[in-house]
């Protein structure tokens, strides 16, 4: 297969890269760095800085996973623009040439986010629940399934991942937080009560795997562990994990005064479930956490 990613120097979509080049897939990443590509992603991933550069080539499938980091800075209004551009706007143009292409690939796997939902507060949320609330983060998730779903009257399988919390070693969420894990500064965030939905790397890799080949999978997928937990849960079992103890929360009304609107990505929950993906037949390798953070943590 040859398959074009957008968003593949990332940390899900490097994962993709080394499971797909290790197949024998063709694989070319759309980046601002095409000349970082084969560092980052393996040396017979290719690299390119526009989309005519594939113009005339075949594709079986696309994978969007494009945006810039949506907890890395606040919530400015340049900021507000720059993560709607950078998904929203990526995705219109993407789907847009693929509307130009005589030939078309056969699936668009696009990203999103357990976001989707808002602040779902107790309320179990598989995929037929609708939007709880409309926050800046369910707005941009929503913008974003809506522009890649304009690809179905291409006649090309849409499927949406409503990725939750993606755990990694030694990389993103995790990269973070085990420092101050390490010197007992980690805690409970506001309450400690609202539902964080995880997902180890290896699943939301192998549950983006499984989507693009399932010829029926259409549509939204939470990409998470069929085991929510809340925060407070979450914190004891990483402190657990690093043999320290978690003894400082971080008040609520803290977080609201440093990070504005953002603070809303730690305060707010959603108890997802990934009803569809199981109803698949996907298996999973890891559903509980300790078990999760212990591959994750074993070389730490």
């Amino acid at each position: 297969m040859h398959i074009l990613l957008t968003g593949g120097t990332g940390l899900i979509g490097r994962g993709l890269c080394h499971l797909w080049a290790g197949q024998g897939h063709q694989l070319t990443v759309l980046s601002r760095t095409p000349e970082r590509v084969a560092e980052l992603c393996g040396a017979k991933v290719r690299g390119i800085a526009a989309l005519a550069e594939v113009s005339d080539e075949p594709l079986d499938a696309v994978i969007n996973l494009a945006g810039e980091p949506i907890a890395d800075k606040p919530w400015s209004s340049e900021r507000k623009t720059l993560l709607w551009s950078s998904r929203i706007g990526l995705t219109e143009e993407l789907v847009a040439w693929l509307g130009q292409r005589a030939q078309k690939p056969a699936v668009l796997v696009s990203g999103s986010a357990v976001g989707w939902y808002g602040d779902g507060g107790e309320r179990e949320l598989a995929e037929d629940v609708p939007q709880v609330t409309n926050d800046f983060a369910a707005q941009l998730c929503n913008a974003w399934e809506e522009a890649a779903m304009r690809a179905e009257a291409q006649g090309i399988r849409v499927v949406l991942v409503r990725t939750g919390l993606v755990l990694a070693n030694k990389q993103g969420f995790l990269k973070r937080l085990i420092p101050l894990y390490k010197m007992c500064m980690g805690g409970n965030v506001g309450s400690g009560r609202q539902w964080m939905p995880w997902v180890h790397l290896a699943d939301e890799i192998g549950a983006i795997d499984f989507l693009m080949h399932h010829q029926s999978a259409s549509g939204p997928y939470n990409v998470c562990s069929p085991h929510p937990v809340r925060n407070r849960e979450f914190t004891y079992e990483l402190a657990h994990a690093l043999s320290r103890f978690a003894v400082l929360p971080v008040p609520s009304i803290v977080l609201r005064m440093a990070l504005g609107e953002m603070s809303g990505l730690l305060l707010a929950g959603q108890r997802c479930v990934p009803q569809r993906l199981l109803d698949a037949g996907y298996k999973f390798r890891f559903t509980r956490l300790d078990v999760a953070l212990a591959d994750l943590l074993s070389t730490h």
